[in-house]
């Protein structure tokens, strides 16, 4: 018998020495430390990651094997802490959104909208908010929810072995940042929804790329499905996988497609409106068989639902003109900024018209930037729909320019808890398909 120390011993010492065999595994021959275990009855402690490419990031998990099925699982989280939380409480409130928007680094606008939604609601202008930026924050939002489901899609096909898939997903994907790239200047990260609005409004030619866009789309979803909808490999390694009914996901709070792929339609777009959602013509995908298969089509029937509500913003910006942030000038950060002819700063015009207008004007301006507004004392609780389920931020102002504390309830770091709930009792090659179907994302975990 040896003793090592491992803080996720599952029993042993109360100074955390493991009891019992300990099997080093260090790139050895498999054979090797199969020949080792000598008690058919002995079981076998592994870890899976943290950086094993089908835990979706820097994911650990402690994995208790019975021969090929998994007795218990155990998660390890905090390998990526950025401290993003603690850090907005020495930004302003605008600033804020920059630091947000990078912890679900697949859905940055979902972070940014859902903070933001919550300062104006401490600030409450919800109703001041222009609806050429409601519509604008909409559209982006469903873009971002189609590229953020395509990764999730490819790399569930990269870890089944199908490299086809993840290429066709990554494929797509791109030209869904191609149109952030054109509205924001960024690929993601923006920083793009602001309290009181968004930072601009749409650039020339964004509607006529929109509209390619929507031309483009159905068809390459289609044909991604028939790479995997009727797949015999695919649906052996799908069907009846990480069951987890409608019962366990209310005791964990589990939200998302892992929550509608048990029939219950909660869609906080419906059920709790936001932004506008109740004006716009969409369903809520669902499905019945609790398992990883279904989870991947309420994922793809949700992307067809997307291109639904993209549409219809396009139509409704065609037709709505008017300003994308907030007219109290004491709130809103400029929102028609210039470019100059070299692409990397302000254009001339651009800078005279702001500090010619007036040296009040001038003087606001700069205060506005580097010190911020004021939000009147309070909490709230705001909420949206993200690619992954509920994503709130329950937001606390002391009357200051800065969040007094910004704490976010991420999906990832909720849904997690259902690991071993469709782990155990499973084989291990079943462990990467049950993750891969929660698709967490770890910045938004360990934020």
């Amino acid at each position: 018998m040896t003793a090592t120390y491992d803080a996720y011993a599952a029993s042993g010492t109360d100074d955390g020495t493991a009891e019992g065999k300990v099997f080093n595994v260090a790139g050895q021959d498999w054979d090797d430390v199969v020949k080792g275990v000598t008690d058919e009855d002995e079981l076998l402690v592994i870890n899976m990651g943290p950086q094993h490419p089908s835990t979706h990031g820097v994911l650990r998990l402690i994995l208790t094997l019975d021969g090929e099925s998994v007795t218990e699982a155990r998660v390890g989280i905090g390998y990526l802490h950025t401290g993003i939380e603690k850090n907005m409480e020495f930004r302003t409130w605008t600033q804020g959104s920059t630091f947000c928007t990078r912890m679900d680094y697949l859905a940055p606008i979902f972070n940014e909208t859902a903070y933001c939604l919550g300062v104006e609601k401490l600030l409450g202008v919800t109703d001041q908010i222009p609806e050429r930026a409601q519509i604008i924050r909409v559209m982006m939002m469903e873009l971002n929810r189609i590229s953020s489901h395509l990764v999730a899609i490819a790399t569930f096909g990269l870890e089944l072995g199908a490299t086809t898939v993840m290429l066709n997903g990554f494929i797509e994907r791109e030209y869904t940042l191609d149109i952030f790239e054109l509205i924001t200047g960024l690929r993601m990260n923006m920083a793009y929804v602001r309290p009181g609005g968004v930072a601009q409004d749409l650039p020339p030619g964004a509607l006529d790329k929109l509209r390619e866009y929507l031309e483009r789309m159905p068809e390459r979803f289609l044909a991604m499905r028939k790479l995997m909808d009727a797949n015999p490999v695919y649906l052996a390694r799908t069907k009846d996988v990480a069951y987890l009914d409608l019962t366990g996901c209310m005791a964990l709070g589990i939200t998302g497609p892992v929550l509608r792929s048990t029939g219950l339609p909660w869609d906080l777009r419906k059920s709790q409106p936001y932004c506008g959602y109740e004006t716009y013509d969409f369903e809520v995908a669902t499905q019945t068989s609790a398992d990883v298969y279904g989870r991947y089509l309420v994922r793809m029937q949700e992307m067809d639902e997307s291109l639904k509500i993209i549409q219809q913003c396009v139509d409704r910006l065609t037709v709505t003109k008017g300003p994308v942030m907030i007219e109290d000038k004491k709130i809103g950060w400029p929102a028609q900024l210039a470019i100059g002819a070299d692409g990397m700063g302000n254009s001339p015009k651009h800078i005279a018209h702001i500090m010619g207008t007036s040296m009040e004007a001038l003087i606001h301006h700069f205060k506005l930037v580097t010190e911020g507004f004021r939000v009147p004392a309070g909490q709230v609780y705001s909420a949206v729909e993200s690619p992954r389920g509920e994503l709130g931020v329950h937001v606390v102002s002391d009357g200051g320019t800065r969040p007094y504390r910004a704490h976010f309830r991420d999906p990832s770091f909720t849904n997690l808890q259902a690991t071993a709930a469709m782990c155990e009792g499973g084989f291990v090659a079943d462990v990467i398909a049950a993750v891969a179907s929660i698709d967490p994302v770890m910045g938004g975990v360990d934020r």
